[in-house]
C-alpha cells in the first residue's frame, strides 16, 4: 500500500505533559519539513525537542494533535514509520566489544538482510563513514567523533527516507562536528529528509535549510536561517549579518509577544 502524498514530516497541534512536570513539554507544536531538507529543532536543555523526536519516531505517543511522517499516521501505522526512518540518538548505540564492521553487519541482520548482503552493507557505510580502516578496532578505543560516525553509519543500514538525529555533535572537537556536518548534509543531498536537535546555534545557522526554535515546549520562531536573521534586522555597522545567536537574544530579551513567527 502506497504512502499518501504529505511532507515526510508533518505535525500539527501536537501536545504532551510528562507527569509530576509543572508545564506541558509540548504546547500545541506544528511541524512541517520537505522532503530533502535538514530541518534543525533548536532550544536549550527542556525546551521539548527530544520529546518531540520520540513522537515523530513512535517511542512516545502524544498527548494531543497529529502525526504523520514518511506519509503514514504514526499512531495507527507504526510500524511502516519505523521502517521508513533511521534514528540517531544522543547516546551511540554500539557493542564496545566489536568493532565498527562486526557492528554494522549486526544491525544489518537485525533489519533482515543474510549473512552476505550484511557484509557488503557494512563495507559500504564504513567507507562512507571514513571508518574503513579501523573496521577490526574495538569501539571501546574510538574518539566521539568516530563513535557518532559509526552511530549515524548504523542508522542507514536501510537507506532511510527520515533521519532523526538528536543532539548529534554534542560533545565533539571542531573537526568530528566539520565531519559529522558533511556526513549529515550529504544524506540530505541525496534525497534524505533530516531532522536535528541541537543547542548549537553555529550547528543550526551552517547545517540547516530551516530551523525552528523552541523554548518551553511552544514554537517561537522558524523559518530559514535567513529569514530568522532579519527579525533582528539589518547587517549591523560591524559589517556582518546577524547570526542565529542574535535571532536567539532578541527573541529571549524583546518585551512583548514572543510567540511572533516567521514563516
Amino acid at each position: 500500500m502506497p504512502a499518501p502524498t504529505r511532507p515526510p514530516i508533518h505535525a500539527v497541534g501536537v501536545r504532551k505533559h510528562h507527569r509530576r512536570a509543572d508545564r506541558p513539554a509540548l504546547d500545541g507544536v506544528d511541524l512541517t519539513v520537505a522532503a530533502g531538507r535538514v530541518c534543525a529543532l533548536l532550544g536549550g536543555n527542556g525546551a521539548g525537542k527530544t520529546t518531540m523526536v520520540r513522537i515523530l519516531t513512535t517511542l512516545t505517543r502524544p498527548d494531543a494533535g497529529t502525526v504523520h511522517v514518511a506519509g503514514y499516521d504514526t499512531a495507527r501505522d507504526g510500524t511502516r514509520v519505523r521502517a521508513a526512518i533511521g534514528l540517531v540518538g544522543q547516546y551511540a548505540a554500539l557493542d564496545e566489544v566489536l568493532g565498527a564492521c562486526e557492528n554494522l553487519e549486526m544491525f544489518a541482520r537485525l533489519a533482515g538482510l543474510d549473512r552476505r548482503r550484511a557484509r557488503a552493507r557494512a563495507d559500504e557505510l564504513l567507507a562512507t563513514a571514513g571508518l574503513t580502516d579501523t573496521g577490526r578496532r574495538p569501539v571501546s578505543a574510538f574518539s566521539g567523533g568516530m563513535r557518532r560516525r559509526l552511530d549515524l553509519a548504523a542508522s542507514l543500514i536501510t537507506t532511510p527516507r527520515v533521519l532523526f538525529v538528536d543532539e548529534p555533535t554534542t560533545g565533539l572537537d571542531p573537526e568530528a562536528r566539520r565531519d559529522l556536518w558533511a556526513a549529515i548534509r550529504a544524506l540530505a543531498d541525496a534525497g534524505t529528509t533530516v531532522l536535528l536537535t541541537t543547542q548549537y546555534l553555529d550547528e543550526a545557522d551552517a547545517l540547516a535549510d530551516d530551523v525552528v526554535i523552541l523554548r518551553q515546549g511552544a514554537v517561537i520562531a522558524q523559518g530559514t536561517p535567513a529569514d530568522l536573521r532579519r527579525l533582528v534586522g539589518e547587517p549591523r555597522w560591524e559589517l556582518r549579518e546577524p547570526t542565529l545567536e542574535d535571532v536567539y537574544l532578541h527573541l529571549h530579551t524583546t518585551p512583548g509577544d514572543d510567540k511572533a513567527t516567521t514563516r
